[in-house]
């Protein structure tokens, strides 16, 4: 079971949902769930427009950014755009986007004469950085490592300032994977390799844990932020499922699956000198707004992804 319990599921016919990022890989995701529940949804796409649902606009340009809203008239947002690969090799590009692409957003909004009922910017628990803790909830006090989490912790502080105009949410998601996630991830990667049956993989550290989730829980997380949840304006959520797999053992799932071993090579390329060794979130306050919820386990995400 995926959905909190016990919950009849809401239409949001009438809803028009502004999505950033909506062609990335949690994108296409979350703008099928917010269909289906008849909402209508317009993707902010930085190339060229594709369709009726899609608008063009530049997040690290105010004016396209402003036109843009102006023309949807958006009733909910979801700001999911940004520069994600932490190995990303320039670092102003993640400020660019990810910090003052985000206030563009957020300027634009504030200008309209209905503002948003709802604004959900997707952070990431990147930002807790290694703290010596076992399980991190939102009380532990984020030390970024690298560009990319300053980058969310700093349009997260940036964002508070928006709070007595705006109705914002801020969900940081740990790792969380599935069908159509590019290569150069983890957890894709591996399973590329064990798909098309390769005689070894080359990995970096492979005793790191991680808290995976499956993209499916992620947006299940996100609509019920988004539409249902009540008293969340202005509050931080981990998005995560509540337990850690290391690399090893997403390693020995995915032989058991897929009946094929391969040979593994430590590239020390791959071994990054800030490497958190362990990153497990505890879901309890998205539980205490969302109701309970059961993860859907990692061996089904990466059964998905090997048969898909």
């Amino acid at each position: 079971m995926t959905h909190p319990e016990s919950k009849p599921t809401p239409s949001a016919a009438g809803q028009t949902i502004l999505v950033t990022g909506l062609r990335g890989f949690t994108g296409q995701y979350l703008a099928s769930r917010l269909r289906a529940r008849g909402a209508q949804v317009i993707g902010l796409v930085q190339g060229e427009a594709k369709n009726a649902e899609e608008i063009r606009a530049d997040l690290t340009d105010a004016a396209s950014v402003k036109a843009a809203v102006t023309q949807v008239q958006p009733t909910h947002v979801v700001h999911l755009a940004g520069l994600a690969f932490v190995g990303h090799g320039d670092a102003q590009a993640f400020y660019a986007v990810n910090l003052f692409g985000t206030l563009h957003l957020l300027e634009a909004l504030s200008t309209l004469k209905t503002p948003p009922q709802r604004i959900l910017l997707a952070s990431s628990a990147n930002v807790y950085g290694t703290p010596a803790v076992e399980v991190i909830d939102e009380s532990i006090c984020p030390a970024p490592v690298n560009h990319y989490a300053c980058s969310k912790l700093a349009m997260e502080h940036m964002a508070h300032t928006w709070l007595d105009k705006l109705p914002i949410v801020i969900a940081r998601p740990f790792n969380y994977t599935g069908v159509g996630q590019d290569d150069k991830f983890l957890i894709p990667k591996i399973v590329s390799h064990f798909k098309r049956r390769a005689p070894f993989i080359e990995l970096g550290n492979l005793d790191v844990s991680r808290d995976f989730s499956d993209v499916r829980d992620v947006v299940d997380r996100y609509v019920h932020l988004l539409l249902e949840a009540e008293g969340v304006a202005g509050q931080t959520f981990n998005v995560c499922s509540g337990q850690a797999h290391s690399l090893r053992e997403i390693m020995a799932l995915t032989e058991q699956l897929s009946g094929h071993s391969l040979d593994i090579r430590v590239n020390p390329a791959f071994v990054r000198a800030n490497e958190v060794p362990r990153l497990l979130g505890s879901a309890a306050r998205l539980q205490q707004h969302l109701g309970p919820f059961s993860p859907i386990p990692i061996k089904q995400t990466l059964r998905w992804m090997l048969e898909s």
